[in-house]
């Protein structure tokens, strides 16, 4: 059995390999497809670890020495990346800035074992350590068993997050296949928790490894990199066919139509104002179809409905950001007041559609009057 599910955990990790660099090498929707390539990368990556050390790495010593250096679980990447994938899916215009990158700073905990290794081997080769890696290797066993304890709870906590980004957010296209993979990653964690329980408990972490190895775990996983990889590149792919662009010519009784209600729903009705807003609603208030106004939009505006919406939204808080009181308020309070659902948002939204931070369009425009 045990050679049974060794294959099956390589076989997987191969696949991800693959699939993981198919993915990064795509042009179209490049942010979403990267992350989900990095996800899916170091969830082989660790697939691939637990086979070569249940195999010994192969018999080769050298390897097995190798690896002690090479930090292959990195278990701290998965959450963010799944986070960061969600909202790159679902936002167009969404970057990685320098706030989503340190989201990645815990990671450093998926380095301790490999860097104790660096300093005992360092330190035994220039004579400040003893070369007596008993109590060593016992310190990078016992971290490895607790070290599972932030890596469930981080992707658990982004798991969540994911959840409310869609629920907030309500984005247009993507939702179903999103929900799929967060429904998964929430029963894989319930999986992971059920062993995990056990596994911290010293008294019962042999005996899980003894009875049970990793395979509750990994195997699991592995179904996973297979689902995620096929499906995930399956509808990324779809996605680029079916983004929403309609090239059929709209006729002008239509488009006039449509820019009349657009701007009555934003200048009159101030629609934008509903940090909830979504094609839909704004569908539902002017009696026009989702597709004739994301067609309007794209054809005649050149801009997808968020860029339509946050270009009010912008605009307006340029106005209040200068006004005589403004200076009593904060900018998450103003970027509130005009629609946005959140200060990151607002702060990602504003740089991209005036090529400067809040404070620096302040600043200038101050200088100017």
């Amino acid at each position: 059995m045990k050679g049974l599910f060794h294959t099956i955990i390589l076989l997987g990790a191969i696949q991800g390999f693959i699939v993981s660099g198919i993915l990064f090498f795509t042009d179209k929707r490049r942010t979403a497809n990267r992350l989900l390539s990095a996800f899916i990368f170091l969830m082989a990556i660790a697939s691939f670890a637990l086979y070569a050390w249940e195999t010994n790495w192969f018999g080769s010593r050298w390897l097995a020495f190798i690896a002690n250096f090479l930090p292959l679980i990195t278990g701290m990447g998965f959450g963010p990346l799944l986070y960061f994938y969600v909202k790159a899916f679902t936002d167009p215009v969404f970057k990685m800035g320098r706030l989503e990158r340190l989201q990645f700073l815990p990671m450093l905990i998926d380095i301790v074992p490999s860097l104790t290794s660096v300093i005992f081997v360092t330190g035994v080769l220039t004579g400040t350590i003893k070369n007596n890696p008993g109590p060593w290797g016992i310190f990078i066993d016992t971290y490895n068993v607790y070290a599972d304890i932030p890596r469930w709870a981080s992707l658990a906590f982004y798991t969540a997050l994911s959840f409310r980004w869609l629920a907030v957010n309500k984005p247009v296209t993507g939702t179903g296949w999103l929900r799929q993979l967060l429904w998964a990653m929430a029963i894989f964690e319930g999986m992971w928790l059920l062993y995990l329980v056990p596994y911290v408990i010293p008294r019962y972490t042999d005996l899980v490894l003894e009875k049970l190895d990793w395979y509750p775990v990994y195997i699991p996983l592995t179904i996973l990199i297979y689902w995620l990889g096929i499906k995930g590149y399956i509808i990324s792919y779809q996605q680029q066919g079916t983004a929403p662009k309609n090239d059929t010519p709209l006729p002008v009784a239509t488009i006039d139509m449509a820019l009349v209600q657009l701007n009555k729903a934003m200048e009159d009705d101030r629609l934008y104002l509903n940090p909830e807003l979504t094609l839909q609603i704004m569908s539902q208030h002017m009696g026009i179809p989702p597709k004739t106004i994301s067609a309007v939009l794209n054809q005649h505006l050149h801009k997808n409905f968020n860029e339509y919406i946050n270009g009010y939204r912008v605009a307006l808080f340029k106005e209040k950001i200068l006004q005589e009181d403004a200076a009593q308020l904060t900018f998450a309070g103003i970027a509130y007041d005009c629609g946005f659902s959140s200060p990151a948002t607002f702060q990602r939204v504003f740089k991209q559609l005036t090529g400067m931070s809040p404070s620096e369009f302040r600043k200038k425009s101050l200088e100017i009057s």
